[in-house]
C-alpha cells in the first residue's frame, strides 16, 4: 500500500479551519471541496492517459487524453459526497458511482446499505472518497467491495486520518493495489471511535445533525 501525506500549506490552513468547531456549514463544504480539489492531483499523479494529437490555429501538437474507461469515483454516503465537486473538478470526464455505508456506533463495524456501481470493474481504477478514515472498517469494507467487483487498482481521498485506520486499511489490502491520499494523519481514536483532535463527524459538520 502506497500512502501520500499531503505537505502543501494551503491543505495545512484549510484543514485548520475545517477543525475549528465555530467554522459553519457553508464555510466548510466550500473548504472541503477545496480541499478535495488540491489532493485530487496527488491522487490522479498515475491515472491512465494516451497519446493524441490536436490541431491548434498554427499547428497540429501531441497531447494525451484521457484512456477508456475513464476512472471511477465513489463516494462514500453521507459524508463523502461532500467530497465530489471537488474530485469531478479535476476529472470532470469521471464516472461516478455511489457506495452508502453506516457505522455500528457499538460495535464500529461498517455495514452497506445501498450501492449504484456497475457490476463489472474489471480493469478499473477506482478513487474512493471517504474524508475521515477512523477506524477503517468503511474504507477497508468499500475497497474489497470493488476489487471483488474486478477493480485493478484503488485509490482513496481522505481530509483526516488515525493511525489505527491505515494499519486497518493496510492489513486489509495486502496483496492489493492501493493507494491512500491523506490531507493530515492525527494523533489516535478516542474511546468511541472519533479521530483525535479530529473535527468532529464530518457528515454533521457538511450537512447538519438532521436525520
Amino acid at each position: 500500500m502506497e500512502q501520500l501525506v499531503s505537505t502543501h500549506p494551503l491543505v495545512a490552513e484549510k484543514i485548520t479551519r475545517l477543525r475549528d468547531q465555530k467554522t459553519p456549514s457553508a464555510e466548510f463544504r466550500s473548504l472541503t471541496r477545496e480541499l478535495v480539489t488540491l489532493l485530487s492531483y496527488e491522487a490522479t499523479r498515475s491515472v491512465a492517459v494516451e497519446d493524441i494529437t490536436v490541431t491548434t490555429p498554427v499547428a497540429t501538437a501531441p497531447g494525451v487524453a484521457l484512456s477508456s474507461p475513464p476512472p471511477l469515483v465513489v463516494p462514500i454516503l453521507r459524508a463523502g459526497l461532500g467530497m465530489l465537486d471537488g474530485m469531478l473538478a479535476v476529472v470532470p470526464g469521471a464516472e461516478v458511482g455511489f457506495l452508502g455505508m453506516v457505522r455500528n456506533e457499538e460495535t464500529l463495524k461498517a455495514t452497506t446499505y445501498a450501492e449504484r456501481l456497475p457490476a463489472d470493474l474489471s480493469g478499473r481504477h477506482c478513487v474512493v472518497l471517504d474524508p475521515m478514515l477512523a477506524t477503517g472498517g468503511s474504507l477497508a469494507q468499500a475497497m474489497s467491495f470493488l476489487f471483488d467487483r474486478g477493480a485493478k487498482s484503488v485509490t482513496a481521498i481522505c481530509l483526516l486520518a488515525a493511525p489505527e485506520g491505515i494499519a486497518a486499511v493496510e492489513q486489509a489490502s495486502a496483496g492489493r493495489n492501493v493507494t491512500l491520499v491523506l490531507g493530515a494523519v492525527d494523533e489516535k481514536l478516542n474511546d468511541v471511535g472519533y479521530i483525535v483532535p479530529g473535527l468532529g463527524d464530518a457528515g454533521d459538520r457538511l450537512y447538519g445533525q438532521a436525520v
